[in-house]
């Protein structure tokens, strides 16, 4: 029985970690999740309210392979909750 607890807390907090690396964040004024790698399980978002971005020009992005499991890259304005904004190369 000690067993079967031990694996069962080890598989959540595999779980756990796995969500951690994925985080809900305002991509051009919608809300979307953002994982650090492209088998992460993605959450469910809430439903919240972006800012409204100031027209600005995007940074270059230098030409480079998007990561495994992608099939593009661009980039985009990214906000955290806090209304925090900043560019950064999103793939999909």
């Amino acid at each position: 029985m000690r067993i079967v607890r031990m694996l069962g807390f080890a598989a959540m907090l595999m779980a756990s970690q796995a969500r951690a690396a994925c985080t809900c964040e305002c991509v051009d004024g919608e809300v979307r999740p953002l994982c650090s790698s492209s088998i992460d399980i993605q959450p469910i978002c809430p439903p919240r309210i972006c800012p409204l971005n100031p027209p600005s020009i995007a940074p270059l992005d230098p030409p480079r392979l998007p990561p495994l499991g992608t099939s593009e890259c661009r980039q985009a304005r990214v906000c955290d909750y806090f209304n925090n904004c900043r560019w950064q190369r999103v793939c999909q």
